[in-house]
């Protein structure tokens, strides 16, 4: 194990990670494929008539393996993150790393939701900024944050909310396309929140096997 070799995760995992550490995972088994939320307007075209309908409830947060997949339309996040296209079958896939996949774990619909709920487990698990911060830590990461790790957290935390302090409207319109629920927190605080928590899904730890 300590000689093993270090590689990102592979494209489903990767969303079905940010969908545990948050708590949102469904471990439901079998069934029909399902579809998770994607970018609209995809499967518009002169020759197609179906559309793609968000799943809810559970079905909206199935394992990666259960996504409904059209060949001609592939699940957009699968394949900036060398999922297979379906058209032939892959021995292994081949890893790549570029500035969209992390423009998909930082805006994809999937993973805002995922940091939203992560940001509720953080506000609600513990009490003060420190260790909200700490909490997602351990949640995202498996063990303690070490000396270091929570001040590089704190201070954009720290920046957001008196940003959106300064703007309510972009507060409620992160808050509202994660899907997010302020409870007891401001909108400005809560929205802050999802920014550190976002950030939490995107270390390399997390998406990374070491």
């Amino acid at each position: 194990l300590s000689r093993g070799a270090r590689f990102r995760l592979s494209a489903e995992i990767v969303r079905d990670q940010a969908l545990a550490v948050s708590g949102l995972l469904s471990p439901k088994m079998g069934g029909p494929a399902v579809m998770p939320p994607q970018p609209a307007g995809l499967w518009r075209s002169t020759y197609n008539g179906r559309s793609w309908i968000d799943a809810e409830g559970e079905d909206r947060f199935r394992r990666g393996l259960y996504t409904y997949l059209k060949r001609t339309t592939p699940y957009p996040s699968m394949t900036t993150f060398d999922g297979g296209s379906g058209e032939v079958c892959l021995v292994r896939r081949i890893r790549t790393n570029t500035p969209l996949q992390a423009l998909v774990t930082m805006n994809d619909p999937v993973f805002l939701e995922a940091a939203a709920a992560l940001a509720s487990r953080m506000t609600t698990e513990a009490d003060d900024a420190r260790a909200r911060a700490e909490r997602g830590l351990r949640l995202a990461l498996i063990r303690p944050a070490r000396e270091g790790e929570v001040e590089p957290l704190l201070r954009p935390q720290t920046d957001a909310a008196k940003a959106f302090s300064a703007d309510a409207e972009k507060a409620a319109a992160l808050i509202e396309a994660s899907r997010g629920k302020a409870g007891e927190l401001t909108s400005a605080e809560f929205a802050a929140w999802i920014v550190t928590a976002n950030a939490i899904l995107n270390l390399d730890e997390l998406l990374t096997r070491n």
